[in-house]
């Protein structure tokens, strides 16, 4: 069986709570062999902790920008003292998720820069890589990593989860040395930018992510009208990975076994901690 990762899943999630051990163990049976899992609030530090060494998956820790509202700097104390306390954890891969949100509407851009750039400034101080999140922010997000970076010439460790910019800011991220994550959007045959991107971009800047139970791909989505005749959403879950990836091959022109050992490399190279998390197959 092949081996996949998916470098972006919430498994602490409310909407993946009820059964959870049964959907970690059905990803695990279709090859899904390790999920990083990335943190969103404070009170969340534990639970994504301990389903990680639950699992045999990975963590990261951070304040996500949707729940940037309400954190103040005592969130950023106990966010610097959780990473102090568990920085020798092999299975913390990462600070995140972090990062700016342009899209929700009624949040504090300011108030937001400032808390992801103090996550940036401790994950520089423990040397560990950052899981980003850019929506509809990409050119403030890369401004902020290089006010704490040093500059243009500054360069990171870390991924740029759920991708969805313009190929000069795709190149901006590289450039810096992350790579871009893919999931669900990519299945929508009218995400054309974005299947664009992930076709001409350098197969060793991309990662696999399903960011479940967020973002579904096309095969579960719903649009409005189908939820009010009473079709239900599909569940996003980590076993989604593989058909994801299968599309990924598909528009690439490649066998599915070239892109799963590729982008199990690039996530290795973004996340170096994964790699002694591994299979050694899976980095064959």
């Amino acid at each position: 069986m092949l081996f996949c990762l998916d470098t972006h899943c919430h498994l602490d999630a409310p909407e993946l709570a009820p059964d959870l051990d049964a959907v970690r163990q059905q990803a695990r049976s279709v090859g899904v062999g390790h999920c990083v899992l990335p943190a969103v609030q404070v009170d969340h530090f534990d639970a994504v902790r301990t389903l990680a060494h639950r699992f045999g998956d990975s963590y990261a820790l951070g304040v996500h920008p949707l729940y940037s509202a309400p954190a103040t700097q005592d969130d950023m104390d106990q966010l610097a003292a959780e990473l102090q306390a568990r920085i020798e954890d092999p299975r913390l891969v990462a600070v995140g998720e972090i990062g700016l949100d342009g899209f929700v509407p009624g949040l504090d851009m300011a108030h937001q820069q400032r808390i992801y750039r103090a996550q940036l400034q401790l994950a520089r101080r423990h040397d560990l890589p950052v899981i980003l999140h850019v929506r509809r922010s990409a050119d403030l997000v890369l401004a902020g990593l290089r006010a704490v970076g040093g500059g243009r010439s500054a360069r990171w460790q870390g991924i740029a989860h759920a991708f969805n910019g313009s190929l000069q800011q795709a190149q901006a991220f590289i450039d810096m040395g992350f790579k871009l994550g893919f999931g669900g959007a990519l299945t929508f045959d009218r995400a054309l930018q974005l299947r664009r991107l992930a076709t001409e971009l350098p197969l060793s800047a991309l990662v696999l992510e399903t960011d479940a139970p967020d973002i579904p791909p096309h095969w579960l989505y719903r649009s409005a009208a189908e939820r009010d005749q009473g079709l239900p959403q599909g569940r996003n879950t980590p076993a989604e990975l593989p058909r994801i990836a299968q599309v990924l091959a598909d528009l690439r022109g490649l066998p599915l076994e070239a892109v799963l050992q590729a982008t199990t490399c690039n996530a290795c190279e973004a996340l170096p901690r994964l790699a002694s998390l591994l299979p050694a197959e899976a980095l064959a």
